[in-house]
């Protein structure tokens, strides 16, 4: 049983719950698969168990399609969202019409943002461009720019332990680690092991030198920062490549994941079994997130216009 909410007209890319509370829940979504045509941010109310359905708060439309989405970490009530234009945008969900500030640096699309939740002051943004940049709300201008990806970069992502690194993932195949505090701006490892674009990558928060990664070469890898030159476990191939990977918040050993087989799936990283699948979308989904305060809550949404909420069992 999961609750459900329909963004007709509108393709879903990413979903985020709020760090603050269990109330609220965001999701960046397209019109025409993001190719051409409008993006629209929906923030919903996740109400009580037993309502029939999550109902909206607020509804923003962007002149492009927006692909990601994250909620500050120092203000409740604002999240930024990466758009198909390239630019980034800051919300403020009390207000009802215009961003409270925009950035456009990005020469081409911009696939994702992430705040930095263990600094909390900063946010990085990574693009089709080939960079990932970071940004301070408090700044008109972008505070650094790392650019060693040879194509578009899907994912860029925070170290849970410390707040100067970040991992990035791209279509040249790899995965980078970076430092802020580096002064020539370069990386500081370089992980291959994929043979096709990597999309996704997220931290497990438990053992924080480890991470995971899904590729459009339908496989599902884990890493050690301390060992550059392999991965740790690989699941896969799959029939269908993985589009978002999330490690569970609530232990180390779970990992859920959305596809282009149209589900969202928790898998046991420690003997690569599927404990849950949600298979209710009728079509690819592109986000899936944990909740911070009901272990096992779970968001999904897809290309099918549809946003579902739903529990799933985590054995320890």
């Amino acid at each position: 049983m999961s609750l459900q909410y329909r963004t007709a007209g509108f393709k879903g890319y990413s979903v985020k719950f709020s760090p603050f509370t269990d109330k609220l829940l965001a999701a960046a979504t397209s019109a025409n698969y993001g190719l051409v045509g409008n993006g629209r941010l929906c923030v919903l109310n996740t109400p009580n168990a037993g309502s029939q359905g999550l109902v909206p708060r607020q509804q923003y439309d962007t002149q492009d399609g927006l692909f990601d989405i994250t909620w500050s970490e120092i203000h409740e009530n604002q999240l930024a969202t990466a758009s198909g234009d390239g630019s980034i945008k800051l919300w403020d969900i009390t207000l009802n019409r215009h961003p409270i500030a925009q950035w456009k640096e990005h020469k081409r699309e911009t696939m994702s943002v992430e705040w930095n939740y263990t600094a909390k002051t900063n946010f990085l943004s990574s693009s089709w461009d080939g960079t990932v940049k970071l940004w301070s709300p408090n700044s008109p201008q972008s505070l650094r720019m790392f650019a060693e990806h040879t194509g578009c970069v899907y994912t860029s992502s925070w170290s849970p332990r410390h707040s100067d690194q970040f991992a990035s993932c791209g279509e040249d195949k790899t995965v980078k680690l970076w430092s802020t505090n580096e002064p020539n701006g370069r990386s500081i490892a370089t992980f291959g092991g994929h043979v096709d674009q990597v999309v996704s990558l997220d931290w497990n928060k438990y053992s924080p030198e480890l991470f995971v990664t899904s590729s459009t070469d339908r496989t599902i890898k884990v890493w050690d920062i301390r060992n550059p030159r392999g991965n740790v476990t690989m699941f896969g191939p799959f029939e269908f490549p993985v589009r978002r990977v999330r490690f569970c918040p609530f232990s180390p050993n779970f990992i859920a994941t959305a596809g282009y087989d149209m589900s969202a799936s928790v898998w046991d990283i420690r003997n690569g079994a599927v404990t849950f699948v949600h298979d209710a979308h009728t079509e690819f989904v592109f986000g899936v997130d944990w909740s911070l305060f009901h272990p096992g809550q779970m968001a999904s949404c897809s290309w099918d216009e549809q946003i579902h909420v739903f529990n799933v069992p985590i054995p320890q």
